[in-house]
């Protein structure tokens, strides 16, 4: 009896960590941990991560979510993971603070954090170092649904190149000067603090060149400084919630445009700061138009070189307004904790007949899927052929034995189905071609792991004809024949996101249907796979975007998301959107 205790207990445990085994065995550039089990296996652990997840290199993408034990990330992180882009902590129990700091991490773009119990982030127990930056490439930042009473002042120096910052739901009651002191956080766009206490914004605000957006609802402000009209381009502000002492502005808050409130601002209303109570004279009201221009300049807007006109690309805007029967896409509260932000647009005109036309816009989405898109990791893009689309459109969740669709080249399949049809596919192509990763489809596949509900889009026949990140329908496939199509965006990331990969999509369709018209291509060189499910060509003539001088503009039309009690969420392209084009393209309002 006691040689067999002995010998049992000299046996090597189980595996507690299967899934790290196996990226390592494949070298897996992704990996989600979530689970049932996970909480278990990180108490044990001592509430961290366990040490050999940091033997990963060559991870790119790591997210661990819904662990309540999960306290810290552990030692290691920053030198084990160096080529990390995207890390997601979310729903855990991380905090007060994070020991030891995160950074530093060269490579990291996207930082997810929200929804722990994080208090205070001072350093060596914060997000890395500000000398030199421990975030140097940091993109997105998302701390919502913590604690934090206080920002660390050296969060512009430790990601310097911040676009988005989420900081809703915590106990803030004031932001560090730092944050606002001028050439600090340059390419900021959205700063979203609703739902903390903050009592005031400095007029230093107008220090953010590049912020497009600002939600500051439901906080405890009595001003709003004049000073935020010099934002050479913000779009859209949220005051809604307040308790600002100017009664007209604060009714403005809740039904006025951001461009009404802004002029309010701009021209002395009673918003607080500076403007309280008066009009400036000409000569005050001049140096401050000159302010905002030295604003444009500084952020790069308004440059233009001069182009000959035959050498641009042009796109016009159509507004939602001028549009008799305007697409709209309705999003259910379903897809929150799955994918939560989606982007639309509709685009005609496109040649995609001639030549190898069709082929070059597919290539073109697969490289911006692979390079902006972070292998789909960031974003997910998808293109229909308007024709087939029925809208309004519903993107939604279900659970992976209901969704049905018919994918690509496939028949009818039920999304559980697909994907583990899939996953024996990737494993069997692996082993064919005696490759350590899989390769197209195949690797998105681990982006769904430990998902209760599939995000998809639907349109008003009841068909699903997306279902991000894995494939479209066939109902709505590109063809040579398409000339308007139907574009969409989606992320887990954020709404800025979308935008940006939006404007890099169309303006690159716009770069191949101006190639397209000036080379004049025999549709006998055209790709034959394309052909086969197309069929025979239109003649010259009927190419709706064609013209002599190759100069016929792209139209984008505008497409509205809304939630589900008919409020406007977004619409693409806004005034803002499509700003940062080339010098050789000219978007027509």
């Amino acid at each position: 009896m006691a040689a067999a205790a002995a010998a049992a207990a000299a046996a090597p445990a189980p595996e507690a960590w299967p899934e790290l085994e196996l990226a390592e065995r494949e070298r897996r550039r992704e990996l989600l941990l979530t689970g049932p089990g996970l909480e278990q296996r990180v108490r044990e652990a001592g509430g961290r991560l366990p040490p050999r997840l940091f033997t990963l290199p060559l991870l790119h993408y790591l997210e661990v979510s819904g662990c309540g034990s999960l306290r810290e990330p552990g030692p290691g992180l920053a030198q084990g993971l160096p080529q990390l882009h995207s890390l997601v902590l979310r729903r855990n129990a991380l905090g007060p603070g994070l020991s030891p700091e995160l950074g530093p991490l060269p490579a990291l773009r996207v930082l997810d954090l929200s929804g722990n119990a994080l208090e205070a982030l001072p350093p060596g127990q914060g997000l890395g170092p500000a000398e030199p930056p421990g975030l140097p490439q940091l993109q997105s930042l998302n701390l919502s649904g913590n604690r934090l009473r206080e920002l660390p002042a050296d969060l512009p120096r430790c990601a310097p190149r911040l676009q988005t910052l989420n900081l809703t739901g915590n106990r803030l009651d004031s932001f560090p000067a730092a944050l606002f002191r001028p050439g600090a956080l340059p390419l900021l766009s959205e700063l979203a603090a609703a739902d903390n206490c903050l009592r005031e914004l400095s007029p230093d605000v107008a220090h953010l060149t590049s912020l497009k957006t600002l939600d500051l609802s439901n906080n405890q402000l009595s001003e709003v400084p004049a000073e935020l009209a010099d934002c050479p381009k913000l779009k859209e502000v949220n005051f809604r919630g307040n308790k600002l002492t100017d009664r007209r502005l604060e009714k403005m808050v809740h039904g006025c445009q951001t461009k009404s409130i802004l002029e309010y601002l701009r021209s002395g209303g009673r918003g607080g700061g500076r403007g309280k109570g008066r009009t400036d004279g000409p000569e005050k009201e001049e140096a401050r138009r000159r302010r905002r221009e030295r604003r444009r300049r500084e952020s790069g807007e308004g440059e233009e070189e001069e182009v000959g006109s035959t050498s641009r690309l042009l796109l016009r805007v159509l507004h939602v307004s001028e549009n008799p029967t305007p697409l709209t896409v309705h999003v259910n509260a379903a897809v929150k904790d799955v994918r939560p932000f989606i982007v639309g647009a509709v685009v005609r005109g496109m040649d995609l007949q001639a030549g190898n036309a069709l082929r070059r816009f597919l290539t073109s989405q697969t490289k911006l899927h692979e390079d902006i898109c972070e292998k789909r990791t960031a974003a997910t893009i998808a293109t229909h052929d308007l024709r087939a689309v029925r809208g309004p459109l519903v993107y939604t969740a279900r659970p992976p034995q209901d969704l049905k669709i018919v994918p690509l080249g496939r028949k009818e399949v039920k999304a559980k189905d697909l994907v583990r049809q899939l996953q024996l596919e990737a494993e069997e192509h692996r082993k064919q071609k005696k490759r350590q990763n899989v390769s197209g489809l195949h690797r998105y596949l681990h982006l769904l792991d430990g998902k209760e509900n599939y995000p998809c889009l639907v349109d008003a026949d009841g068909d699903v004809i997306s279902f991000p990140p894995i494939t479209n329908s066939e109902k709505t496939k590109i063809k040579k024949t398409t000339s308007d199509l139907f574009l969409e965006v989606t992320s887990a990331t954020s709404l800025q996101t979308c935008k940006e990969i939006m404007d890099a999509l169309v303006l690159k369709m716009a770069e191949i249907n101006k190639y397209t018209l000036e080379n004049k291509e025999d549709g006998s060189l055209s790709d034959p796979e394309a052909d086969a499910v197309s069929g025979p060509p239109l003649g010259p003539s009927t190419s709706p975007s064609a013209e002599k001088d190759g100069s016929a503009p792209l139209v984008v039309e505008q497409v509205r998301v809304l939630d589900e009690d008919g409020h406007l969420r977004v619409v693409y392209p806004s005034k803002t959107d499509l700003g940062c084009a080339a010098p050789h393209v000219t978007v027509i309002r």
